[in-house]
């Protein structure tokens, strides 16, 4: 991985070119929250809100420079496809924004507020943590089946290669110490662009516990008493 960007304006111009690039990817059996509007759900201009909620997110975490990245695998429709922002649900909006400094978050959708299990396991966790990690997914999209808009599916590998260099840009952009692949889906994607990294059980289907102790157990003095049940 290449090194931190020698300023935090360079850092914010391939910030601003990776928010570029998501906006322009259209596959099939795929939504694009930066540039797709949900008819069913979302607010007008929702696409717009979603673009400046990561770029607000992507300006505080270059501020914050984190140390470590969780990589999950796609946005899930719960969770990241209907706030714009990696591995976090409506119901965490107010979280993110603590968490990272960033400002002017906006939820994008005008039906009730949407909660997602995973987005809750990771909040819970990065609650217990000193500094948040930055969060991404090797797929920063929501895929589904084609007859099902509103479930999840694993994305598909020649989906991924159609855009595994918006994975390298934005992993780019920061020099961590350590990147976590939540996963095998994840790890597998990171290792197919060579990027070192630890694997650790995803929270969802029943990981949870693992997860956390895996937590403690990598951020040691660094985590404040993640409970190990419930």
């Amino acid at each position: 991985m290449q090194r931190r960007p020698r300023s935090q304006s360079e850092a914010r111009r391939l910030a601003r070119s990776l928010c570029r690039d998501l906006a322009a990817v259209e596959l099939p059996d795929v939504f694009n929250p930066y540039r797709h509007n949900c008819a069913a759900h979302d607010a007008p201009h929702a696409a717009a809100l979603r673009q400046n909620n990561l770029i607000a997110y992507l300006e505080a975490a270059i501020a914050l420079r984190p140390e470590t990245a969780w990589i999950g695998r796609d946005l899930g429709y719960r969770g990241g496809r209907r706030t714009g922002l990696p591995l976090t649900d409506e119901a965490h909006l107010e979280a993110f924004a603590k968490a990272f400094g960033a400002k002017g978050l906006s939820k994008a959708t005008r039906t009730e507020t949407c909660r997602e299990r995973t987005a809750a396991e990771i909040w819970r966790a990065i609650g217990a943590l000193e500094a948040p990690p930055f969060l991404w997914n090797a797929f920063p999209f929501h895929p589904h089946e084609a007859d099902a808009p509103f479930g999840n599916r694993a994305h598909r590998r020649v989906e991924f290669d159609a855009c595994a260099e918006i994975l390298k840009s934005a992993l780019r952009i920061f020099d961590f110490e350590t990147v976590y692949a939540l996963g095998a889906d994840a790890s597998a994607a990171l290792t197919r662009i060579g990027v070192p990294h630890k694997r650790l059980r995803h929270p969802s289907f029943g990981g949870h516990a693992q997860f956390r102790r895996q937590m403690a157990q990598e951020y040691g003095e660094g985590s404040r008493n993640l409970p190990m049940n419930g």
